[in-house]
């Protein structure tokens, strides 16, 4: 198979966990045969100085006309770096909203699975730990309080900022689908996650994933208040299956989801439109205080690659090779150094992306 995949390394550590992640890609294709072909372009801080925006229309096209995007991180230090000092539409973080809402990628889906080999790394405690978990978290990724309106205003000589939170059935009922249709093929278990007490939005959110699931009679659904969810995801992780939920409140889930699983480090992420294009990146983000010192966990990069490979190309066996190889470099006790623990191996990133790439078969 010739595959053209589009290349963002971005900033701070992106370029390094990218590296790694393409070298795993580049033995897949000698070992399976196929023809991966990058082409890299700018987007972030990178981009700022380049070109004077964080995403040009020209990288976006770019995009919109590859096979799969690959993407590394983008930012800086928020406060520390120049590139904060401008209106929000110029910072770093508006490229990758510009990029998601450009090539209209709604559904983000963020595994969150926890090693036995990094069972010491959880911060829970054993007992609620149990025989483990594994969870994917479906994120509306191109509404919501991200998307919606804002300004701020002097009223009356007071400062005030306004954001708003906007939803469409249409919108609702897309992400929710791609939801059942991935809980159809693991436990059959959908938690749907709003603020349905208090927000209109989550009122109407409710109301839509009931009619979507009349069509999916095998699953069960269940409703979860998100303050709720963020205790249950720390009291009790292995009860959760699919969860599905807005752009907001996924955004802050699958970060702490990411922490229980060892490392942010380990998680990886798909964001898809209605095709099987796909943006493939971390869920963790740049880094800068690590970035150039070979210290960066590429594990998460690597298995967004993977998940590329499954979702966008239809590879399994070769995405299986690339989740199997990942466990095999733990199971031999090799880690960096986000996730080590007393009697394993140090390895910084690209001896990581080395030893990956060599397990592959």
């Amino acid at each position: 198979m010739n595959c053209r995949i589009v290349t963002i390394p971005g900033d701070g550590i992106g370029p390094e966990i990218v590296r790694e992640a393409c070298k795993v890609l580049d033995r897949v294709s000698q070992i399976y045969g196929h023809s991966f072909h990058y082409k890299e372009v700018l987007m972030g801080g990178c981009s700022i100085d380049a070109c004077g925006v964080p995403l040009t229309d020209e990288a976006l096209e770019t995009a919109r006309q590859s096979d799969a995007v690959l993407l590394g991180a983008v930012g800086g230090a928020v406060g520390n770096s120049r590139w904060y000092d401008v209106a929000p539409n110029l910072r770093p973080e508006a490229g990758l909203l510009a990029i998601r809402k450009g090539l209209n990628l709604f559904a983000n889906i963020r595994p969150a699975y926890l090693y036995k080999e990094l069972s010491e790394a959880c911060p829970l405690k054993k007992e609620i730990i149990g025989d483990g978990f594994d969870m994917v978290i479906m994120r509306e990724l191109t509404g919501g309080l991200y998307f919606g309106e804002r300004h701020t205003r002097e009223i009356d000589g007071v400062l005030q900022a306004t954001d708003t939170l906007t939803y469409n059935e249409n919108e609702i009922r897309r992400i929710a689908i791609k939801a059942f249709n991935i809980a159809m093929k693991r436990r059959k278990h959908v938690i749907s996650v709003d603020k349905a007490n208090v927000l209109d939005s989550s009122r109407l959110w409710r109301k839509v994933v009931d009619e979507v699931a009349k069509d999916y009679p095998e699953i069960k659904l269940e409703h979860m208040l998100v303050d709720n969810c963020a205790m249950q995801l720390v009291m009790n992780p292995g009860q959760f299956d699919v969860i599905l939920t807005e752009n907001m409140f996924g955004d802050i889930l699958s970060d702490e989801a990411s922490m229980i699983t060892g490392s942010i480090g380990m998680l990886s992420s798909a964001s898809l439109n209605e095709s099987k294009f796909g943006m493939y990146e971390p869920s963790h983000g740049s880094a800068p205080d690590i970035a150039g010192k070979d210290l960066a966990n590429p594990i998460a990069t690597i298995l967004s690659a993977a998940m590329m490979l499954r979702y966008s190309f239809d590879l399994d066996k070769e995405a299986d090779a690339i989740e199997r190889a990942v466990g095999q470099v733990l199971t031999e006790g090799y880690r960096t150094v986000d996730i080590m623990s007393e009697g394993c191996i140090q390895a910084g990133t690209s001896r990581m992306g080395d030893l990956i790439a060599e397990r592959i078969v």
